[in-house]
Formats: C-alpha cells, sequence, structure tokens
C-alpha cells in the first residue's frame, strides 16, 4: 500500500506536480490531495492502486521493510516504462 510520504517523495523524484500524478493515475486531483494528506483521511483502495501504478510505470520502486518506507527511482537503462 502506498503512503502519504511514498507518493510525496515519488512525486519529487520524478518532478511531478499533484496535478500531473492525478491525470497520470486517472484519479481526481481531490482524491489524489486525500491520498497525500496527513490527516488521515479515508482514501479508495483503488484511488492508491491507480496511483502506485502510474509511479511504477515511470520508474519509481515502492519500498517498505520493518525499519521503514521510501521509494527508489530506477535509471533510465533499466526495465522501467517511461
Amino acid at each position: 500500500m502506498i503512503t502519504a510520504r511514498q507518493s510525496r517523495a515519488a512525486r519529487a523524484l520524478l518532478g511531478w506536480t499533484q496535478e500531473t500524478l492525478a491525470d497520470k493515475a486517472r484519479v481526481s486531483l481531490t482524491a489524489l490531495k486525500r491520498l497525500e494528506s496527513e490527516n488521515g483521511l479515508e482514501v479508495y483502495e483503488s484511488t492508491r492502486d491507480e496511483v502506485r501504478r502510474a509511479l511504477e510505470a515511470a520508474g519509481i520502486v515502492l519500498l517498505s521493510t520493518d525499519k521503514g518506507e521510501g521509494v527508489l527511482l530506477l535509471h533510465e537503462g533499466s526495465n522501467a516504462q517511461r
């Protein structure tokens, strides 16, 4: 499951605005803002899934371990689809 921090960090790595990510994920800007909010707002799982898919298609790998979470941007030569 993608977290608010992961979404914001991934956008920063890609240089995307919220509008860009919402467009690429085919979700409303309001839904994306809810996902990226730290206020614990309810977000549909389908919204999280679409955002995750859009970021992964751009080369983002979501990381999650017992020690923390993060994001990784694959290099151009990797198998990432841009």
